[in-house]
């Protein structure tokens, strides 16, 4: 999802996921869960929570959001997958 409704970034924006859900749904495709990455703004642990409620209406089993910097805030929020590639191997080059 493009929880923050960011310009650069794709994905379905929450306004539009009740029906693209639907969608996916009559094309028998099997949805288990949500991800997304928050915008860069300060408001990391807001949009995690919301994201932890979107899952919860739509009775998801997964989440994944997270990354090295944020993780452990997306593990309050119920994530069920991170993403810590520069914890594991280190900053980019």
């Amino acid at each position: 999802m493009n929880i923050g409704k960011e310009d650069q970034k794709s994905g379905i924006n929450k306004e539009k996921l009740g029906d693209f859900y639907k969608f996916c749904k009559n094309l028998n495709l099997d949805i288990v869960g949500t991800m997304c990455i928050p915008p860069n703004d300060g408001n990391t642990v807001k949009h995690f929570a919301e994201m932890k409620d979107i899952n919860q209406e739509l009775n998801f089993k997964e989440l994944s959001m997270g990354m090295s910097g944020d993780y452990l805030d997306a593990i309050k929020n119920s994530t069920t997958y991170i993403r810590v590639g520069s914890k594991i191997f280190g900053s980019r080059t």
